[in-house]
Protein backbone atom coordinates (compact mmCIF):
# COMPACT_ATOMS: atom_id res chain seq x y z
CA UNK A 1 0.00 0.00 0.00
CA UNK A 2 1.35 3.58 -0.89
CA UNK A 3 1.31 5.33 2.21
CA UNK A 4 1.59 8.94 0.34
CA UNK A 5 -1.62 10.65 -0.72
CA UNK A 6 -0.72 13.35 -3.51
CA UNK A 7 -3.32 15.89 -3.90
CA UNK A 8 -1.09 17.00 -6.79
CA UNK A 9 2.74 16.96 -8.00
CA UNK A 10 3.90 20.76 -7.98
CA UNK A 11 6.67 21.47 -10.60
CA UNK A 12 9.50 23.20 -7.95
CA UNK A 13 12.54 25.44 -8.70
CA UNK A 14 15.56 23.88 -7.08
CA UNK A 15 13.79 22.87 -3.65
CA UNK A 16 14.99 22.63 -0.25
CA UNK A 17 13.20 20.53 2.08
CA UNK A 18 12.55 21.99 5.49
CA UNK A 19 11.33 19.66 8.15
CA UNK A 20 9.74 20.35 12.07
CA UNK A 21 8.33 17.80 14.65
CA UNK A 22 6.19 17.37 17.40
CA UNK A 23 7.90 15.71 20.47
CA UNK A 24 11.11 14.64 21.28
CA UNK A 25 13.03 16.79 19.21
CA UNK A 26 10.65 20.39 19.85
CA UNK A 27 11.69 21.82 23.15
CA UNK A 28 9.44 24.58 23.88
CA UNK A 29 7.40 24.22 20.68
CA UNK A 30 10.39 25.98 19.41
CA UNK A 31 10.65 23.92 15.85
CA UNK A 32 7.23 23.38 14.97
CA UNK A 33 6.20 27.17 15.78
CA UNK A 34 9.18 27.80 13.35
CA UNK A 35 7.78 25.81 10.30
CA UNK A 36 4.34 26.63 10.99
CA UNK A 37 5.21 30.47 11.37
CA UNK A 38 7.26 29.94 7.72
CA UNK A 39 4.27 28.02 6.49
CA UNK A 40 1.93 30.62 7.37
CA UNK A 41 3.86 33.76 6.48
CA UNK A 42 5.08 32.73 2.91
CA UNK A 43 1.48 31.00 2.10
CA UNK A 44 2.77 27.70 1.84
CA UNK A 45 -0.26 25.44 -0.02
CA UNK A 46 -0.52 21.75 0.77
CA UNK A 47 0.33 19.20 -1.96
CA UNK A 48 0.37 15.78 -0.08
CA UNK A 49 -0.04 13.63 3.25
CA UNK A 50 0.92 10.60 5.03
CA UNK A 51 -1.25 7.94 6.17
CA UNK A 52 -0.53 7.69 9.77
CA UNK A 53 -1.92 4.48 10.33
CA UNK A 54 1.92 2.84 9.79
CA UNK A 55 4.02 5.12 12.02
CA UNK A 56 1.58 6.25 14.75
CA UNK A 57 0.67 4.93 17.93
CA UNK A 58 -2.60 6.39 18.32
CA UNK A 59 -3.07 5.99 21.69
CA UNK A 60 -0.09 8.65 22.24
CA UNK A 61 -0.77 10.53 19.21
CA UNK A 62 -4.53 10.99 19.38
CA UNK A 63 -6.50 12.28 16.94
CA UNK A 64 -8.80 15.25 17.29
CA UNK A 65 -12.74 14.93 16.69
CA UNK A 66 -14.04 18.74 15.75
CA UNK A 67 -16.97 20.34 14.76
CA UNK A 68 -17.98 21.09 10.81
CA UNK A 69 -20.82 23.64 10.39
CA UNK A 70 -20.99 23.10 14.39
CA UNK A 71 -23.37 20.22 13.28
CA UNK A 72 -21.10 17.22 12.35
CA UNK A 73 -18.20 15.70 13.96
CA UNK A 74 -15.34 15.20 12.17
CA UNK A 75 -11.93 13.20 13.06
CA UNK A 76 -8.58 14.39 12.27
CA UNK A 77 -5.71 12.47 11.97
CA UNK A 78 -2.08 13.24 12.73
CA UNK A 79 -1.05 12.96 9.17
CA UNK A 80 2.48 14.10 8.60
CA UNK A 81 1.73 17.05 5.65
CA UNK A 82 3.66 18.05 2.88
CA UNK A 83 3.42 22.23 1.90
CA UNK A 84 5.20 24.19 -0.77
CA UNK A 85 5.82 27.89 -0.98
CA UNK A 86 7.82 30.55 -3.22
CA UNK A 87 9.11 33.19 -0.75
CA UNK A 88 9.11 36.51 -1.73
CA UNK A 89 12.92 37.33 -3.29
CA UNK A 90 13.98 33.85 -3.16
CA UNK A 91 14.99 31.86 -6.14
CA UNK A 92 14.16 28.39 -4.99
CA UNK A 93 10.67 26.67 -3.58
CA UNK A 94 10.57 25.48 -0.06
CA UNK A 95 8.83 22.63 0.71
CA UNK A 96 8.06 21.76 3.96
CA UNK A 97 7.20 18.71 6.42
CA UNK A 98 5.07 19.10 9.56
CA UNK A 99 4.55 16.05 11.43
CA UNK A 100 4.60 14.60 14.89
CA UNK A 101 7.60 12.19 15.59
CA UNK A 102 6.40 8.73 14.77
CA UNK A 103 6.20 5.94 17.20
CA UNK A 104 6.49 3.19 14.76
CA UNK A 105 8.10 2.28 11.66
CA UNK A 106 10.95 4.85 11.93
CA UNK A 107 13.41 3.11 8.87
CA UNK A 108 10.36 3.04 6.67
CA UNK A 109 8.62 6.45 7.72
CA UNK A 110 12.38 8.19 6.70
CA UNK A 111 12.42 5.95 3.46
CA UNK A 112 9.76 7.05 2.96
CA UNK A 113 10.04 10.90 3.74
CA UNK A 114 13.08 10.57 1.72
CA UNK A 115 11.57 9.09 -1.61
CA UNK A 116 9.33 12.29 -1.84
CA UNK A 117 12.05 14.01 -1.69
CA UNK A 118 14.28 12.39 -4.50
CA UNK A 119 10.55 12.35 -6.44
CA UNK A 120 10.57 16.06 -6.02
CA UNK A 121 14.61 16.90 -7.25
CA UNK A 122 14.92 18.38 -3.79
CA UNK A 123 18.76 19.69 -3.41
CA UNK A 124 18.90 19.97 0.32
CA UNK A 125 17.22 18.90 3.36
CA UNK A 126 16.85 21.28 6.18
CA UNK A 127 15.50 20.05 10.17
CA UNK A 128 14.31 21.99 12.47
CA UNK A 129 15.08 21.55 15.99
CA UNK A 130 15.07 22.68 19.59
CA UNK A 131 16.78 20.78 22.73
CA UNK A 132 16.15 21.78 26.53
CA UNK A 133 19.61 23.33 27.73
CA UNK A 134 21.23 25.20 30.75
CA UNK A 135 20.84 28.64 29.53
CA UNK A 136 18.78 32.00 30.96
CA UNK A 137 16.02 33.07 29.87
CA UNK A 138 17.19 36.63 29.41
CA UNK A 139 20.10 36.08 26.87
CA UNK A 140 19.71 35.67 23.16
CA UNK A 141 18.74 32.09 22.23
CA UNK A 142 21.93 29.97 20.79
CA UNK A 143 21.38 28.07 17.82
CA UNK A 144 23.63 25.98 16.60
CA UNK A 145 23.86 24.59 12.92
CA UNK A 146 25.89 21.37 11.61
CA UNK A 147 26.16 19.75 7.99
CA UNK A 148 26.03 16.35 7.37
CA UNK A 149 29.60 16.69 5.04
CA UNK A 150 32.04 18.98 5.31
CA UNK A 151 31.69 20.60 2.03
CA UNK A 152 28.10 21.59 3.18
CA UNK A 153 29.58 22.91 6.16
CA UNK A 154 32.29 25.32 4.82
CA UNK A 155 29.27 26.48 2.36
CA UNK A 156 26.97 27.56 4.49
CA UNK A 157 28.97 28.31 7.47
CA UNK A 158 27.84 25.28 9.64
CA UNK A 159 30.02 22.66 11.49
CA UNK A 160 29.94 18.93 11.44
CA UNK A 161 28.18 16.86 13.82
CA UNK A 162 29.91 14.98 16.61
CA UNK A 163 26.80 14.05 19.07
CA UNK A 164 26.90 11.05 19.81
CA UNK A 165 23.98 9.33 21.83
CA UNK A 166 20.15 9.52 21.73
CA UNK A 167 18.45 10.17 18.31
CA UNK A 168 14.60 11.37 17.57
CA UNK A 169 13.76 10.67 14.24
CA UNK A 170 15.10 13.83 13.05
CA UNK A 171 18.67 11.90 13.09
CA UNK A 172 17.43 8.79 11.62
CA UNK A 173 16.33 11.36 8.77
CA UNK A 174 19.55 12.98 8.40
CA UNK A 175 20.64 9.50 7.96
CA UNK A 176 18.00 8.09 5.56
CA UNK A 177 19.02 11.16 3.38
CA UNK A 178 23.41 10.50 3.63
CA UNK A 179 22.78 7.15 2.38
CA UNK A 180 20.91 8.06 -1.03
CA UNK A 181 23.40 11.01 -1.66
CA UNK A 182 20.96 14.01 -0.67
CA UNK A 183 22.86 16.79 1.55
CA UNK A 184 21.16 18.22 4.62
CA UNK A 185 21.60 20.63 7.33
CA UNK A 186 20.13 20.86 11.15
CA UNK A 187 19.39 24.08 13.40
CA UNK A 188 18.97 23.25 16.98
CA UNK A 189 17.45 26.62 19.14
CA UNK A 190 18.49 26.00 22.85
CA UNK A 191 15.79 26.90 25.02
CA UNK A 192 16.22 27.31 29.55
CA UNK A 193 15.32 24.00 30.58
CA UNK A 194 13.49 25.59 34.10
CA UNK A 195 10.97 26.63 31.11
CA UNK A 196 10.32 23.59 29.71
CA UNK A 197 7.21 23.13 28.84
CA UNK A 198 6.28 26.70 28.40
CA UNK A 199 6.06 27.23 24.34
CA UNK A 200 8.86 29.56 23.73
CA UNK A 201 8.42 32.28 20.94
CA UNK A 202 12.04 33.70 21.40
CA UNK A 203 13.01 30.03 20.14
CA UNK A 204 10.67 30.25 17.18
CA UNK A 205 11.96 33.72 16.50
CA UNK A 206 15.78 32.42 16.95
CA UNK A 207 14.91 29.40 14.63
CA UNK A 208 12.73 31.43 12.18
CA UNK A 209 16.13 34.08 11.27
CA UNK A 210 18.01 31.41 10.69
CA UNK A 211 16.09 29.49 8.73
CA UNK A 212 15.44 32.19 6.52
CA UNK A 213 19.04 33.50 6.47
CA UNK A 214 20.05 29.62 5.52
CA UNK A 215 17.33 29.93 2.86
CA UNK A 216 18.60 33.33 1.24
CA UNK A 217 14.51 34.17 1.70
CA UNK A 218 13.81 37.50 3.87
CA UNK A 219 10.56 37.03 6.32
CA UNK A 220 9.04 39.63 8.30
CA UNK A 221 9.25 38.38 12.01
CA UNK A 222 7.71 41.56 14.07
CA UNK A 223 4.67 39.53 15.27
CA UNK A 224 7.57 37.01 16.99
CA UNK A 225 9.40 39.90 18.13
CA UNK A 226 6.45 41.22 19.90
CA UNK A 227 6.05 37.38 21.33
CA UNK A 228 9.42 36.65 22.05
CA UNK A 229 9.73 40.05 24.61
CA UNK A 230 6.14 39.39 25.95
CA UNK A 231 7.72 36.22 27.04
CA UNK A 232 10.60 37.46 28.67
CA UNK A 233 9.07 39.84 30.68
CA UNK A 234 6.78 37.22 31.68
CA UNK A 235 9.09 34.88 32.90
CA UNK A 236 11.43 37.50 34.41
CA UNK A 237 9.05 39.00 36.38
CA UNK A 238 8.36 35.46 37.94
CA UNK A 239 11.98 34.87 38.55
CA UNK A 240 12.54 38.44 40.35
CA UNK A 241 9.46 36.99 42.89
CA UNK A 242 11.74 34.15 43.82
CA UNK A 243 15.57 34.24 45.12
CA UNK A 244 16.52 31.29 44.79
CA UNK A 245 15.27 31.32 41.32
CA UNK A 246 16.92 34.83 40.42
CA UNK A 247 20.15 33.40 42.12
CA UNK A 248 20.26 30.33 39.77
CA UNK A 249 19.44 32.42 36.49
CA UNK A 250 22.10 34.81 37.69
CA UNK A 251 24.57 32.06 37.79
CA UNK A 252 23.59 30.96 34.25
CA UNK A 253 23.84 34.37 33.27
CA UNK A 254 27.35 34.24 34.55
CA UNK A 255 28.36 31.05 33.18
CA UNK A 256 26.77 30.81 29.92
CA UNK A 257 29.26 29.53 27.06
CA UNK A 258 30.56 26.51 30.16
CA UNK A 259 29.55 23.26 28.89
CA UNK A 260 29.06 22.42 32.66
CA UNK A 261 26.59 23.59 35.35
CA UNK A 262 26.79 22.65 38.84
CA UNK A 263 23.71 23.59 40.64
CA UNK A 264 23.99 21.79 44.39
CA UNK A 265 22.62 24.24 45.92
CA UNK A 266 19.82 25.34 43.67
CA UNK A 267 16.23 24.25 43.28
CA UNK A 268 15.88 21.55 40.86
CA UNK A 269 14.73 22.23 37.12
CA UNK A 270 11.10 20.56 37.60
CA UNK A 271 10.23 22.80 40.49
CA UNK A 272 11.59 25.69 38.69
CA UNK A 273 9.49 25.22 36.02
CA UNK A 274 6.23 24.35 37.79
CA UNK A 275 6.68 28.00 39.48
CA UNK A 276 7.28 29.22 35.93
CA UNK A 277 4.58 27.96 34.17
CA UNK A 278 1.77 28.42 37.15
CA UNK A 279 2.73 31.76 36.62
CA UNK A 280 2.41 31.92 33.34
CA UNK A 281 -0.82 30.03 33.27
CA UNK A 282 -2.21 32.65 35.16
CA UNK A 283 -1.39 35.46 32.76
CA UNK A 284 -4.06 36.94 30.81
CA UNK A 285 -4.08 36.41 26.77
CA UNK A 286 -2.60 39.41 26.11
Amino acid sequence: MDVVRWDRRPTLRRPVLVAAFEGWNDAGDGASSAAEYLVETWEAESFAALDPEEFYDFTVARPHVRLVDGITRQVEWPEPQFSVASPPECDRDIVFLQACEPQLKWRTFADTIVGVASTLQVELAVTLGALLAEVPHTRPVRVTGTAGSADLAERLHLERSRYEGPTGIVGVLHDAFARVGVESASLWAAVPHYVAKTPSPKATLALVERAAALLEAPVDTVDLQIAAAAYERQVSEVVADDEDVAEYVRRLEDDEGDDVFEADDIPSGDSLAGEVERFLREQRPD
